[in-house]
């Protein structure tokens, strides 16, 4: 039973592998998976994923990246697609100061905007943060937050704020890209995060594991893709850092998705 707590299913560079995907994905030990939309331009994607397949868990969120792009109605149409799908939770939603010339102001209104309706609704949420762990902090400890939680996706950031986070709600997910020998500090710091408090993802098709860990490469050309059954890698590397039986993580990382993303 493995739940991948992030990832972006309906990326359209998955259509040429679609078919394949979703096959291997029914073999691959996928109990469920949350199926993160990022803009006003893929929700509708998000959802026809969760109509299709019961396993789909949908997110819906404006990711830090297209604050730009949004449309004046982009609150109530993310409010109304919430109230449409009553399992749903709201992301990928962030703060994001990496990216070439970040509108941290269109950031802090979509992130607080976005807090407030998960609060509001009840719906967990899952967060995105490059190099803005000190404004999160902020955010976190002076916004109201929803009861439920929040996920900090691929975490990336000191080990020294995990235990302040850790108050304010958070989950923590490891993606297989973790296994790339040159993140061997950041896996480290999953060590120091509660394990009722730890998650796995895949964050697909991005963050790839390494060649020698991929049992599903997705090669096409010059592109080359992280395939959504990569998430037993993740479940794999958490439990080799932890000195944990797969099966005894495996089995507390369910109790922890459900905590978090079913209630």
């Amino acid at each position: 039973m493995l739940y991948d707590a992030h990832n972006h299913l309906q990326d359209e560079r998955l259509d040429p592998w679609r078919p394949q995907v979703m096959a291997e994905l029914a073999t691959s030990g996928l109990t469920e998976a949350v199926v993160n939309g990022t803009s006003e331009e893929d929700w509708q994607a998000v959802a026809s994923l969760a109509r299709q397949h019961s396993w789909v868990r949908p997110s819906f969120g404006l990711h830090p990246w297209y604050v730009r792009e949004r449309s004046h109605a982009w609150s109530e149409r993310l409010a109304d697609l919430l109230r449409q799908f009553p399992q749903s939770a709201v992301g990928e939603i962030g703060l994001d100061r990496w990216i070439e010339n970040p509108d941290v102001e269109a950031q802090l209104h979509c992130f607080r905007t976005q807090l407030a309706l998960a609060r509001e609704m009840d719906r967990p949420v899952t967060i995105h943060c490059l190099r803005a762990w000190g404004m999160l902090e902020e955010e976190l400890r002076t916004q109201p937050l929803p009861t439920r939680g929040f996920l900090l996706h691929s975490y990336g950031g000191p080990v020294e704020m995990i235990p302040g986070f850790v108050k304010h709600g958070a989950y923590f997910s490891l993606s297989p890209y973790f296994g790339h020998p040159r993140k061997a500090a950041q896996l480290e710091t999953f060590k120091s995060v509660p394990i009722d408090r730890l998650l796995a993802e895949t964050d697909a098709p991005d963050m790839r594991p390494p060649d020698f860990l991929n049992d599903h490469p997705l090669v096409q050309g010059d592109q080359s893709l992280n395939h959504p059954a990569n998430l037993r890698v993740s479940y794999e590397l958490l439990a080799k850092l932890r000195g944990i039986p797969m099966e005894e993580l495996a089995d507390q990382m369910a109790e922890n998705y459900r905590r978090l993303f079913i209630g």
